[in-house]
């Protein structure tokens, strides 16, 4: 082996190890090898591409208190007291054995989820002046209520002969200020049904009073009950 040939073996390693670390530019500089970069995003949309493809879904309940029940009478009064159900001019001049009737229809709004709708006992109406002091007369009355599910067309009568009727179902019975209900019935989405509920209130022939509270002393008295329904989405 020459001294050419032996110079050149001599090298060889210290060239590769080099050129594995970078391209060589002049005496002991390198550069690395530059490289492509790319980024890829993506949103959560709507099938068109043009707005948002995640919310929330919307439920709520209207009522009506004005039979019999048209479009332009469904509002929300979310609040104590409410809207006022009419139970009629004789509600104010009961006797013992007298019986005094209201309705509301409930639905959900269109664009609303469906839920499950229930009934709590009466509470006194906020802002509203009544004259029962001791709540003798509102421990005296009694309340049925009695609901019927239907459609927009349905045509509903709020009287004693609701009671009877064979598509109702009943489901308040005794007490004003303990007489409620969970789970009464179920609505649909979009307004897909209506509740139609009738309110019975009575004032018994021989009501539960206080000891040694006469009857004749509930004469001219007063009240006020409100009741919630709360509902629930499924």
């Amino acid at each position: 082996m020459t001294a050419s040939q032996m110079t050149k073996t001599a090298r060889s390693p210290k060239l590769k190890a080099l050129l594995a670390g970078g391209a060589v530019l002049g005496l002991g500089a390198t550069v690395t090898l530059a490289a492509w970069t790319d980024t890829e995003w993506v949103f959560g949309g709507n099938a068109a591409g043009d707005g948002p493809g995640i919310g929330t879904s919307v439920f709520e309940v209207e009522q009506n208190v004005d039979a019999p029940f048209t479009e332009a009478g469904f509002t929300q009064a979310e609040a104590n007291p409410g809207q006022a159900m009419t139970f009629g001019l004789s509600a104010l001049s009961l006797t013992p054995g007298d019986s005094v009737y209201a309705p509301v229809a409930l639905r959900t709004i269109d664009d609303s989820i469906a839920g499950t709708l229930s009934l709590d006992p009466a509470v006194p109406a906020d802002g509203i002046a009544v004259t029962d002091a001791d709540q003798a007369l509102w421990g005296a009355l009694d309340l049925r209520v009695a609901v019927l599910e239907g459609d927009g067309t349905t045509t509903f009568t709020c009287d004693a002969t609701t009671f009877t009727g064979a598509a109702v179902t009943i489901v308040a019975d005794g007490p004003l200020a303990t007489a409620g209900a969970s789970d009464v019935v179920e609505l649909d989405a979009d307004s897909g049904n209506t509740a139609y509920f009738c309110f019975e209130i009575t004032l018994p022939d021989a009501p539960t009073l206080p000891t040694g509270f006469p009857l004749a002393e509930l004469q001219g008295r007063s009240a006020a009950p409100a009741w919630n329904f709360p509902s629930v989405s499924e």
